[in-house]
């Protein structure tokens, strides 16, 4: 019988670790763009470093796959949180100090989000070591429950922490990522690839984890069709909601209640997932997801309240949260052992990869039809979408495992330790050729240090919070 996951001493060591960087992470994601604005007084100043760690993580993503695909993991993690000690000890000193030089702040942003992209897969593989296959939904709506929660508390106290002294919220990051390097130190699970990967930029490395989700057709639909097109959708949806009702930007208020409820139901939705055993029911979820999204549209088209708005759009990003952890889940499950880092980058990336666009069309939108149309717009693009979730047969006849291929040869002694006390005798699918979690988050969000302001990794496919933060965290890895 497995171990509970209460009584499971590496998973808890995995949750604190995420805890404590997430909520650092989330202090210095405020702070950062104000100490900018304070020290130069430039707007686009403050925008260059969220669009240099934007494009540093969508270059580094599939390359971080493949560092941990051929890595023992939970080695390469602690190399990526003595990296983002490093990078955050130079910034906070240089804040301390009374001046902290925009190079400096590019050079630390950019780390971070190269580090992100390599701890980020690393963490995922070690978390199917830690955690067997049948406690995954739990584990991982645990782990989103927990980002969820330091998301809506984490700015305000950072907020505070700049208001008394504008170096405490880095402070507070370094101290955060510290206790997070601690908890994963003490992490006593291995997890290594069972063959070598091959050079981390050859062209077949870098497509193994796309290759492998564009041959399970269940896989490749939903991150196409869910990830790509309902995340393009949805963040043009909470944009222009965002917009319309803070009144042209002259109220912050009616917004702002929309991005909050949004907030909130990303963790109403991790704290219920547990209870719907997301992973067994994930076809409905989906289905539902993606119609309850078309119906925020049409309603949002004819209505004017932000009460209205943000309690709808709380549904939907509920229901995606909960569809997104049964996916991840399975995704997980269904991914060799040898594929997992490589699989999760190619997910996140895909998941990723539109997120920028999504509130520019909405704009765009926006400002060439008026509120009623741009609504009616997105949402017949969701109703696309939910259309093609319904009526998929690859959607119907979920994640069939490829044909099995001939056995891997063993990685070398140092790297091929057990991956776990839970990893099954038998793979729960066998190794297949080529490859977001889109971050899947999944994604669920994986344990890790600190997570990008601008979510590029893994967050799970589908619907998801808007990035309203304009900077990423200043440095290191990321819980997905």
């Amino acid at each position: 019988m497995a171990t509970p996951l209460r009584s499971n001493r590496d998973f808890r060591l995995l949750w604190m670790s995420g805890l404590f960087a997430v909520l650092g992470s989330q202090m210095s994601a405020l702070a950062l763009p104000l100490l900018i604005l304070k020290e130069t007084g430039s707007a686009v100043q403050a925008g260059t470093v969220g669009t240099v760690s934007i494009c540093a993580v969508l270059i580094t993503m599939l390359p971080g796959g493949v560092m941990a695909d051929r890595v023992e993991r939970r080695r390469l993690m602690r190399v990526c949180d003595a990296g983002s000690l490093l990078a955050v000890t130079a910034l906070t000193v240089a804040v301390w100090n009374g001046h902290a030089p925009m190079v400096l702040v590019l050079l630390v942003a950019t780390a971070g989000a190269v580090l992100n992209s390599v701890y980020a897969p690393a963490a995922f593989g070690l978390l199917r070591a830690v955690v067997p296959p049948d406690q995954m939904g739990t584990a991982t709506a645990r782990l989103q429950a927990r980002t969820a929660t330091v998301r809506l508390v984490g700015p305000l106290v950072g907020g505070a922490l700049f208001g008394i002294h504008e170096a405490l919220p880095f402070t507070a990051q370094f101290l955060g990522l510290f206790l997070s390097t601690v908890c994963v130190a003490l992490v006593r699970t291995r997890s290594a690839a069972h063959k070598k990967a091959g050079s981390v930029f050859s062209r077949d490395e870098l497509t193994a984890g796309l290759g492998f989700l564009w041959q399970l057709p269940y896989l490749r639909t939903v991150l196409l069709v869910f990830g790509l097109g309902m995340n393009f959708a949805f963040g043009a949806l909470t944009f222009t909601a965002l917009a319309v009702f803070s009144e042209g930007g002259r109220s912050g208020l009616g917004g702002g209640f929309v991005i909050t409820c949004v907030s909130a139901g990303a963790l109403v939705g991790a704290l219920l997932a547990p209870r719907l055993s997301p992973d067994r029911h994930i076809r409905a979820l989906l289905v539902v997801t993606c119609w309850s999204c078309v119906l925020t549209a049409g309603a949002l088209a004819w209505l004017s309240s932000p009460l209205v708005a943000g309690l709808l759009c709380a549904v939907c990003m509920g229901l995606s949260t909960v569809a997104s952890i049964g996916f991840l889940s399975t995704l997980l499950v269904v991914t060799p052992e040898d594929r997992v880092g490589r699989v999760q980058s190619a997910a996140s990336f895909l998941s990723s990869i539109v997120q920028p666009f999504g509130p520019l069309a909405g704009g765009a939108l926006l400002t060439a039809l008026g509120p009623r149309n741009a609504f009616g717009v997105v949402g017949v693009v969701l109703a696309v979408s939910a259309a093609v979730m319904t009526l998929a047969p690859s959607v119907r006849s979920g994640a069939v495992p490829p044909p099995a291929s001939p056995a891997a040869p063993e990685a070398d002694a140092e790297d091929s330790d057990a991956p776990g006390p839970h990893e099954p005798a038998v793979r729960p699918v066998p190794d297949a050729p080529g490859p977001h979690e889109p971050a899947v988050r999944p994604v669920p969000d994986a344990p890790g240090p600190h997570e990008p302001a601008v979510r590029p990794v893994p967050d799970a496919p589908g619907p998801r919070e808007p990035a309203v933060r304009p900077v990423p965290d200043a440095a290191g890895p990321g819980a997905l």
